[in-house]
């Protein structure tokens, strides 16, 4: 009713405004619908979030913040929309730690403290018949043994709230502390006193086998881009971040053996480049990479250069496509797809325009027409530390403002 009230409000006034512009003849006729539009999407709320920047805000937090991050729960709990995150203070997670669990037991101690479900402050005291079970991510991922993965909500005496699992004969290990972020109904952060106990989340898990990304890649379909990796000797780099997250785009071995010849007038750095910006270094899901529009950084951005490396990422129904102002490569399918690492297939080899010049902006998607490579040193730097920058990932959307002056232009005409 308040936000109705405020609309209704503001359409008057800009009424007002425009009528009085009119007549002084200091704005063209269609300024209203322009600064409605604009209105309309500069007031446009989305209900995304991100657990890693709520808990930054809250330094007891901060070890609990960090192992979010490293076990990759983080990612998942911002994919979710409705969703409670019981996070627990330093000194809580120092106890947790002092047990030397494996870091992926601890993904399956901490996914338990992650329910599927939202529970704001109120609701936790208001609970129908004072208790109730709630499935975690420790139950969605499939881990928990039986009904392990459920949690137990009951308003103790003292009209406290604690937390157990299913069976744990009503003690309950852990208990409301306070709220500490709610956005209704997409994310509600509580602090809870105590890790909660669980035998069957801290039992031994074993390391998933390790894997070769470039006999993944050979056996695949992308052979010609592996052997490019292997020659410049860059594997290691992929390698190396692969546990905290990778995305890796391979063009197929037609489009790489097309390519060569301006691979190879490119210098040894501009080569080096070129590979690293087929990587991105955070883990994108293909579900991911289809709800989201915009810039990426890759593996080869650099910090405080103009060197961007950066693509668009845009959506044609269910297909993803690159776009480097250059040329425009569409995902054409999927070599792996589990989480820390997607390697992807693509239909052409991504060129960054810090290394090419567009010949045409007719042409640029145009295999026949590709543009030459940069001449001189004019080729961009190879960062100095390619994993550096490993949380940089940035997605910006643009098409809602290109969207806005469209229509602001178009109203001219109604």
């Amino acid at each position: 009713m308040h936000l109705r009230f405020f609309f209704y409000s503001f359409l008057q006034n800009l009424h007002r405004l425009n009528y009085e512009i009119k007549m002084q003849h200091s704005l063209p006729m269609f300024s209203l619908s322009l600064l409605f539009l604009l209105f309309l999407s500069t007031t446009t709320t989305s209900s995304a979030h991100n657990i890693t920047q709520i808990l930054a805000k809250h330094h007891e937090f901060s070890t609990f913040n960090r192992y979010l991050t490293l076990t990759h729960l983080a990612s998942e709990i911002n994919r979710r929309q409705t969703i409670t995150v019981c996070a627990v203070d330093n000194a809580a997670m120092d106890d947790l730690l002092d047990k030397h669990l494996s870091i992926y037991t601890l993904k399956n101690v901490l996914s338990l403290h992650v329910f599927a479900d939202y529970f704001s402050s109120k609701k936790l005291h208001k609970i129908t018949n004072g208790t109730t079970l709630t499935a975690t991510l420790f139950q969605a991922t499939g881990e928990a043994p039986g009904t392990s993965g459920y949690i137990n909500i009951t308003n103790t005496k003292g009209k406290n709230v604690g937390f157990t699992t299913e069976e744990n004969d009503g003690h309950f290990s852990a208990s409301f502390v306070k709220s500490v972020q709610e956005i209704p109904y997409n994310i509600s952060v509580i602090q809870i006193s105590n890790i909660i106990q669980s035998s069957e989340a801290e039992a031994p898990v074993s390391a998933p086998a390790e894997i070769d990304i470039i006999d993944l890649m050979t056996n695949k379909g992308c052979k010609e881009f592996a052997k490019l990796l292997e020659k410049s000797n860059i594997t290691k780099t992929f390698t190396d971040i692969m546990e905290n997250g990778l995305t890796v785009f391979c063009p197929i071995d037609k489009v790489v053996n097309t390519f060569l010849p301006k691979y190879k007038n490119l210098t040894k750095n501009g080569q080096t480049s070129l590979l690293l910006y087929h990587g991105i270094p955070d883990y994108h899901s293909l579900g991911m990479l289809r709800s989201k529009n915009g810039f990426i950084n890759t593996m080869a951005t650099t910090k405080g250069k103009n060197n961007k490396y950066d693509f668009s990422v845009k959506n044609d129904g269910d297909n993803v496509k690159l776009d480097t102002n250059i040329v425009t490569a569409k995902i054409t399918g999927t070599l792996l797809d589990e989480e820390p690492l997607a390697v992807y297939k693509i239909d052409k080899v991504l060129q960054p325009s810090e290394l090419f010049k567009a010949q045409s902006i007719f042409n640029n998607n145009s295999e026949d027409t590709a543009p030459e490579p940069n001449s001189g040193d004019d080729d961009g730097d190879v960062p100095a530390d390619a994993t550096a920058d490993n949380n940089g990932v940035m997605i910006i959307g643009v098409n809602g403002w290109l969207m806005t002056l469209i229509l602001s232009i178009g109203l001219v005409f109604v």
